[in-house]
């Protein structure tokens, strides 16, 4: 696993190794160049789905853009000690996001972590191909999709169609932990 730091020299590595430029990139991805200019040169710390998008216009995998080797298997067990941080708290999001299963290879679904602060004011709205799931297990969850909004509560679970424009927030007096899963097509 690769520091945080860099994700972005990776991400410009397996561009690079493509022939692509970063017009290239952002026309495939649908972000702009100097957006993904500042994940290369490590200036942002994308979130989640967001790392999704890049690799899949790179042909690779998440798992790839961190530089995990793993051997082929079945199963991947990821010990709490061994989560790896992908984005940190205060990063332009405001959220952590710590990897569930960043051994298995090839993986169709991307599990994390999710830590929403108490005192994150800006609200980001996120929207990509596929399907999420958020199980509340800490904190009361603000959850926005689309123009419906909900209140999750510890042991709440939400599934829905990441197409549609959502956003999450904390309410409350703590931080809000959520497992979240992104399946992306």
């Amino acid at each position: 696993m690769i520091p945080e730091a860099m994700i972005g020299k990776q991400i410009k590595s397996l561009r690079t190794a493509r022939n692509l430029t970063l017009e290239a990139l952002a026309a495939r991805t649908g972000y702009t160049k100097g957006y993904l200019s500042k994940v290369e040169n490590s200036d942002r710390s994308p979130p989640v789905s967001t790392l999704i998008v890049i690799a899949k216009a790179l042909g690779v995998t998440v798992s790839q853009i961190f530089k995990e080797e793993v051997p082929e298997n079945r199963c991947s067990v990821v010990r709490k000690n061994e989560r790896q941080l992908m984005a940190r708290p205060g990063a332009a999001f405001g959220y952590a996001y710590e990897t569930l299963a960043h051994k298995y290879p090839d993986k169709k679904m991307e599990p994390a972590l999710l830590t929403i602060p108490v005192h994150a004011t800006e609200r980001t709205i996120f929207q990509h191909d596929g399907e999420e799931m958020l199980l509340v297990i800490e904190g009361t969850l603000q959850f926005c999709h689309g123009e419906t909004e909900y209140v999750l509560e510890a042991g709440d679970c939400a599934y829905f169609d990441s197409g549609i424009p959502h956003s999450v927030r904390s309410l409350g007096s703590r931080d809000v932990k959520c497992v979240m899963v992104i399946y992306v097509p």
